[in-house]
């Protein structure tokens, strides 16, 4: 959906041109900077942030996990390939019951709530897997902790931009993938020198702070208020914004503005693609499509094995890869709420559809029997597309969707984008071997087209929402 109507006029809306939020509150949102200005200083949020993405950090633990004990649980354990390939990939299928059940459960219990059940299931996996005798043990503990993952992946981004400041919401949402992306990278390493039943252990370091920090941070006061909890509402928000913050007119806005949602009928899933809320959708979900669907997954779990085929040092590429996967993701977290969601995005899609072409380049003339070349340009494609993945399209689609869907649907709207995005993890990861036994060369001219049609969709469809609180964002995209 490249364009909605415009009720006011009649014309074509255009996402870039935001309009006016439905609800005019007399200012907005008390501008918080980091030096304390407008009257508190936001270390509550820090601390509630810094608390909540040690779930991302866990979700991130339970990706890097299985490549780097993959020979000794088969050792020990006596497993088969296709043991040890369930193994890995029941991961993604606990994930998309994550997916389904998160939102309502958010819902229902809070976020805070949410996050606490959501480590429970993670410890129990993990300790699951510490004491497995057996593949079946294994595969239990590897689906609790694929249903807390993929849980996690959507109740900490809306968690943290529910209770970060307008000025701050980018970067700490963004906090989220560079998480994940430590997570992975430092469970990749601690495998090489760690038993695989003591690197399960570890895996429980981030959910046993997660479980501890959550008794020090308030609930969402976002979700307070639709439980319309005035009292913990207030105190919530006045906690994060510091004791000596004029909260009035940001309580107010996110009052009136839930008041007004709460007029509406119930959503379920069908009214998504009905009417007002079939707009929100096709951005949130739109971007979980070509996030995964431009081919990440096929790209992260398959790295070692593109270098080695292209005749370069697979360690040294993993390595290079996991350092800049890091690095550029922290350098966009600085970036988002300076330039924009919509500039990063594109920059990103961009970069990734070059790194595509080199890539592709780089089989076409393996097939040709120009090695030294094909590997040159296989490095730089590779380690290109993660460089502009990290940059974009890694964290954006996932902050975007934590800010846009209004909170009478958030639930159910959420919990569909993160469905969507794990489906999509699935079919590429599955379907990338298959793909490049057809062609090397066409796997990544088809990734490439992919890219290239997420920069219009971006162009087009996409609003940006850098220095716009929550409210205004759903006002104005559901206009």
């Amino acid at each position: 959906m490249a364009s909605a109507e415009d009720e006011e006029g009649g014309k074509k809306g255009n996402t870039e041109e935001m309009q006016q939020p439905l609800l005019q509150p007399k200012e907005t949102v008390v501008n918080i900077d980091n030096s304390g200005g407008g009257g508190g200083h936001p270390w509550m949020v820090y601390l509630s942030t810094l608390v909540a993405v040690c779930g991302s950090y866990e979700f991130g633990t339970c990706v890097g996990y299985s490549s780097p004990t993959q020979s000794a649980i088969t050792a020990e354990l006596g497993l088969s390939t296709a043991e040890y390939s369930l193994f890995g990939s029941i991961l993604t299928f606990g994930a998309m019951i994550g997916a389904i059940t998160s939102g309502p459960i958010a819902d229902l219990i809070g976020r805070k709530g949410a996050m606490r059940l959501y480590a429970t299931f993670c410890v129990a996996g993990w300790l699951a897997i510490y004491f497995a005798k057996n593949a079946l043990t294994l595969d239990i503990g590897r689906l609790a902790g694929g249903y807390g993952m993929g849980a996690f992946s959507y109740v900490v981004p809306v968690y943290i931009a529910e209770i970060a400041p307008v000025n701050l919401r980018g970067a700490l949402t963004t906090l989220n993938q560079v998480m994940i992306c430590m997570g992975v990278s430092v469970g990749f390493v601690s495998g090489l020198v760690l038993s695989w039943r003591v690197l399960a252990l570890t895996g429980m370091i981030p959910c046993a702070i997660l479980l501890l920090g959550l008794f020090l941070i308030p609930e969402s006061p976002r979700w307070l208020a639709k439980q319309q909890m005035q009292k913990e509402f207030e105190v919530a928000l006045q906690k994060l914004r510091g004791k000596d913050a004029n909260i009035i007119k940001e309580a107010a806005e996110i009052q009136n503005y839930i008041e007004e949602l709460d007029k509406l009928p119930k959503v379920n899933l069908i009214h998504l693609f009905q009417g007002r809320y079939l707009r929100f959708v096709t951005i949130g979900v739109g971007l979980m499509i070509f996030q995964q669907f431009g081919g990440i997954n096929g790209i992260c779990f398959y790295a070692s094995n593109i270098f080695e085929t292209a005749g370069f040092p697979p360690s040294v590429g993993t390595i290079i890869y996991a350092f800049l996967q890091v690095l550029i993701t922290t350098i966009g977290a600085t970036l988002i709420d300076k330039t924009g969601r919509k500039p990063l995005l594109l920059v990103s899609a961009a970069g990734l559809v070059l790194g595509c072409v080199l890539a592709a380049f780089a089989f076409y003339l393996k097939d040709h029997h120009i090695d030294k070349a094909a590997a040159f340009f296989a490095v730089a494609g590779i380690l290109v597309y993660i460089s502009s993945f990290s940059a974009g399209m890694g964290a954006i689609p996932w902050v975007i969707m934590s800010e846009i869907f209004p909170i009478n649907v958030k639930g159910v709207a959420g919990s569909l984008a993160t469905l969507v995005n794990w489906f999509g993890a699935w079919a590429i990861s599955y379907t990338f071997n298959f793909l490049m036994q057809w062609s090397s060369y066409g796997t990544f001219i088809l990734y490439a087209t992919v890219n290239a049609l997420a920069i219009i969709f971006v162009i087009k469809v996409v609003p940006e929402t850098k220095g716009r609180t929550l409210e205004q964002i759903q006002a104005a995209i559901g206009a």
